[in-house]
């Protein structure tokens, strides 16, 4: 019982109904959205800033939802940051946050629901592959690359969590991005590859991981529904490792619920992150010719996950220390843990470090 149960708890950390007032928005073969109007986020709405919905479809006809803030009293082209991320998390949890946050300091910036979450479409809902959540970055580039206000050279994405890894894998593919943030990041084709420090890096291993996924996939065709597995574990075991803890803190609490989140219910389909096992994410995260920032906590369980996409960007291995190397940086934030860079409960995120890093890079 306790192999499965921590079998389970794990798998939180590899994952990370509307309201009445709601908009739809129709277009030719695309998905229907339901866009909530009204202020349904984790955190307060800034009077510094416009905030509005906007929908854009990827280049599989998937439809995106995405909120845009824009500086108040804002003229001109401004330079614009795309935000996604956590894994399993919607844009009114951590990327809405950042996004409001960089938009104060002048940015415009849109945070996004990636593809099968949240307001955005794609069926069936809560899965994932590292191509499509990969081209929803681009798509959110193709976004802002023809807005009126938008200088089409000075655009940045910043990647949360799993979402990390997307954005490090989206600048290896498009120089249209000029400068990119992962924070508190996992490298999702790692942590299925392998398992937490490489843990369950094995060929035996990982046959009985693809053995039992491939087993699962006949019994969702056979059901006609997808299992679920993931979601932040509720009631929270007494015994549960930290990491579980930190997660359950601001997913399952006031701090970060959400009733769109996976992470915050019963997280993500079984065989959701199936295509990770054969796709690695940084795979060309030496050929990054912009520049890149790796934010992530002294005390986060998931720091390696940073310190190895920095050495693949790099040559150079560090562990628990902030590093450059020419405009490759990894910036280690003193006595933070993972979530504390999901939102403002401790005040870890830098943000004049981030504003700082964009503003020198996108211009």
């Amino acid at each position: 019982m306790k192999k499965i149960l921590l079998a389970a708890v794990l798998l939180v950390g590899m994952l990370m109904g509307c309201t009445n007032s709601e908009q739809t928005k129709t277009e030719d073969n695309m998905t229907t959205l339901q866009l909530t109007q009204e202020w349904d986020k984790t955190f307060p709405k800034s009077d510094k800033v416009d905030h509005k919905k906007v929908t854009f479809k990827n280049r599989y006809g998937i439809e995106l939802a995405a909120d845009m803030y824009t500086p108040k009293g804002a003229t001109g082209k401004l330079p614009a940051i795309a935000v996604s991320g956590p894994f399993g998390a919607v844009k009114e949890q951590s990327s809405g946050l950042y996004a409001q946050h960089m938009a104060e300091r002048g940015f415009l910036t849109i945070a996004f629901d990636p593809s099968f979450t949240g307001e955005s479409g794609g069926e069936p809902r809560r899965m994932a592959s590292p191509d499509i959540n990969t081209e929803d970055f681009l798509a959110a580039v193709d976004f802002l690359s023809v807005q009126d206000n938008v200088d089409t050279e000075r655009i940045g994405i910043i990647g949360i969590c799993g979402f990390g890894g997307m954005a490090i894998n989206a600048a290896a593919l498009d120089p249209r991005i000029k400068a990119t943030v992962a924070s508190t990041m996992y490298d999702m084709s790692k942590v299925n590859v392998e398992g937490y420090f490489k843990s369950e890096d094995t060929k035996e291993q990982r046959m009985e991981k693809r053995r039992a996924i491939a087993a699962q996939r006949t019994e969702d065709y056979k059901s006609g529904t997808y299992k679920r597995a993931g979601g932040v574990v509720d009631p929270l075991p007494e015994d549960a490792p930290f990491f579980v803890k930190d997660y359950y803190d601001y997913y399952k609490t006031k701090r970060g619920y959400h009733e769109r989140s996976g992470n915050s219910n019963d997280g993500w389909n079984v065989i959701g992150c199936q295509s990770f096992m054969n796709q690695p994410l940084l795979a060309w995260a030496h050929e990054i010719e912009t520049p890149v920032l790796l934010i992530h906590g002294e005390k986060a369980h998931s720091r390696y996950f940073s310190e190895y996409a920095f050495e693949k960007m790099t040559g150079k291995h560090v562990e628990g220390q902030s590093a450059v190397v020419g405009n490759k940086e990894l910036l280690i934030i003193p006595g933070a843990v993972h979530t504390d860079l999901y939102d403002d409960k401790n005040e870890r995120i830098p943000y004049d470090k981030m504003e700082q890093f964009f503003k020198e890079n996108l211009k």
